[in-house]
């Protein structure tokens, strides 16, 4: 007979995180019932300094139940958690300038003739990452502007998407530093 284990993770909503500001074990996991963020514990710092690990929406849960009081999952009952995240696309058809909307998306580029993404100033933080792609015949060139820009690309300031469905990773890696990695030339 196959042994079934109920697994929770501390929940609350934000306002009681942020009251009780405990400090979570080393790994473990607080959960914002409210807001559906998540937290992962250090074992030294309280709730308000740690980052979220978790803030996008979770999809394709399958074999979990939930209970009116449990909040997350009242436990495994057969099955497996397939936890999986989608990305949420952008589609443009003109020369673009980038938003903080377009954190961890994918921009697409669908023009016949050259475009132009533009990387604005101080709307991106370090680690956080924008995908593109060009859909289009069309070159799309990642420009700028007033940031700086590296990329092993023929023009490294300026890298450009080596053909159609070509695609790139542009990443903040400081305040104003981008680095482009991907299908550039």
């Amino acid at each position: 007979m196959p042994v079934v284990t109920q697994i929770q993770f501390r929940r609350g909503t934000a306002a009681q995180w942020t009251t009780t500001n405990p400090t979570l074990a080393a790994g473990e996991f607080g959960w914002e019932s409210d807001t559906g963020k998540a937290k992962i514990g250090t074992g030294a710092a309280t709730w308000t300094a740690l980052a979220y690990a978790i803030t996008g929406e979770v999809g394709d849960i399958t074999g979990i139940t939930t209970g009116a009081s449990s909040g997350l999952a009242g436990g495994v009952t057969s099955g497996t958690a397939d936890l999986s995240l989608s990305l949420q696309l952008n589609a443009q058809v003109d020369t673009y300038t980038l938003v903080a909307a377009d954190r961890n998306k994918l921009v697409t580029m669908s023009k016949g003739t050259a475009v132009t993404i533009t990387i604005p100033t101080g709307v991106f933080a370090a680690g956080e990452q924008i995908n593109v792609q060009s859909i289009g015949v069309g070159l799309t060139t990642i420009s700028g502007g007033a940031v700086t820009i590296t990329s092993t690309g023929a023009s490294a300031i300026a890298p450009i998407l080596r053909a159609r469905y070509s695609a790139a990773t542009i990443i903040c890696t400081a305040a104003g530093v981008f680095t482009v990695i991907g299908d550039i030339s």
